[in-house]
């Protein structure tokens, strides 16, 4: 795996703090956690997403969904077997699993639903007011010149 040094990128950015530190676990990445359980993120529409995973022999008690701060998490706890089952081949998956997710600013989880073994988890962006672009009127005024209001303290 090789290995970046970042540190002169972040000698002249301030803020930035969570950006290194997606980086810095991105790199430090488990790649046979990766595989299970799989799942998609797809993109609705301009503000929606979907993240689907195949949780099949997982029930709604056994899935816990946890959003905090920027990071989406997934967690299945492990099914308890049945003693009086005897399998001649178990392929179905039934271990714990614990996923996570980042999420960039102003993602709301908005609902999740489990149906056919598949988890359905939407995202949506929501931009607040005060971010969204506004345009700025221009006033005119005779004479050529233009009244500007302040503010008064």
């Amino acid at each position: 795996m090789r290995q970046y040094d970042l540190s002169p990128l972040f000698r002249s950015t301030i803020g930035f703090d969570r950006l290194s530190r997606a980086l810095d676990a991105a790199m430090r990445v488990d790649e046979a956690a990766l595989s299970y359980p799989p799942y998609n993120i797809e993109k609705l529409s301009e503000d929606d997403y979907r993240i689907t995973m195949a949780v099949a022999g997982f029930g709604r008690d056994d899935v816990e969904i946890v959003a905090q701060d920027a990071t989406l998490t997934v967690r299945g706890k492990a099914r308890q077997d049945n003693e009086t089952a005897t399998y001649l081949y178990r392929g179905i998956a039934g271990r714990a699993f614990e996923r996570k997710f980042q999420l960039a600013d102003h993602i709301e989880v908005v609902g999740a639903g489990l149906a056919d073994g598949m988890l359905h988890i939407d995202l949506r962006r929501e931009i607040p007011e005060a971010m969204k672009p506004r345009t700025v009127p221009i006033r005119t005024q005779a004479h050529g010149q233009v009244e500007i209001p302040r503010k008064v303290a």
